[in-house]
Parts: C-alpha cells; sequence; structure tokens
C-alpha cells in the first residue's frame, strides 16, 4: 500500500514543502531491524546504505529538516516506511521573540520600543 504525494498534501491543513528540504539527507531511523536472520541485516543494510550516515557530533540540527523512519514487523514481515518533515522552533520564549528567531518581523506598529517586543 502506497500514498501519492498529491494525495497526502491535499490532505494536510498546512503543508511544508520546499526545495530546502531536499537539500540535505534524511535522519534516517531503522526499527526492529535488531534480528539475527539473514534477510533483516541485508535490509537493514540496503537502507543505510542508501542514505548517508550522520556524524551526530558535527550536525547542525537545523540542516536536518527530513526523517525517514523504516519499521520492520516480524509477525507479517511488512515494512512501515514513513517520510517525516521536521521543522526546528524555540520554546520558552515570548512569541515577538520567537518571530525574530525565526527570521519573521513581526508587526512593530503599535510598539514604541523594541524592548516592548522582548
Amino acid at each position: 500500500q502506497y500514498s501519492l504525494i498529491k494525495d497526502v498534501v491535499s490532505s494536510l491543513k498546512r503543508h511544508r514543502m520546499h526545495e530546502q528540504q531536499f537539500t540535505h539527507h534524511p535522519l534516517l531511523v531503522l526499527s526492529n531491524f535488531g534480528l539475527q536472520q539473514i534477510q533483516v541485516k541485508l535490509m537493514a543494510s540496503m537502507f543505510q546504505n542508501m542514505f548517508p550516515s550522520i556524524n551526530v557530533h558535527r550536525v547542525n540540527l537545523n540542516s536536518i529538516k527530513r526523517c525517514l523512519l523504516v519499521s520492520y514487523n516480524a509477525e507479517t514481515q511488512l515494512l512501515d516506511f514513513r517520510h517525516y518533515s521536521v521543522k526546528v522552533v524555540p520554546v520558552g520564549v515570548s512569541k515577538g521573540l520567537k518571530k525574530l528567531l525565526q527570521e519573521k518581523f513581526p508587526n512593530m506598529s503599535r510598539l514604541e520600543d523594541i524592548s516592548e517586543l522582548l
């Protein structure tokens, strides 16, 4: 079973598709691939070689825009392949400062000073 991208985009309230999402490799997450069967090891190796490894000590978290989850169900012998879009947002800051950090410029016509925004 699969879904076409046009069906996925039409079902979303706010879709976030832009070309910058595909400039970097996705973060690959393999689930339930720890079995000792040779075909499971082969599948895990295939997925790991399809996408370059990410050095977790050197990666810039803002550059990761996608996450690819591949989950193996041993009972049914089926793979679930999920592709997620990742967005990093600041947490614990005021609404005005959050907009500045996301490089969106808030409406400051009602304010007399920048300190009112912060």
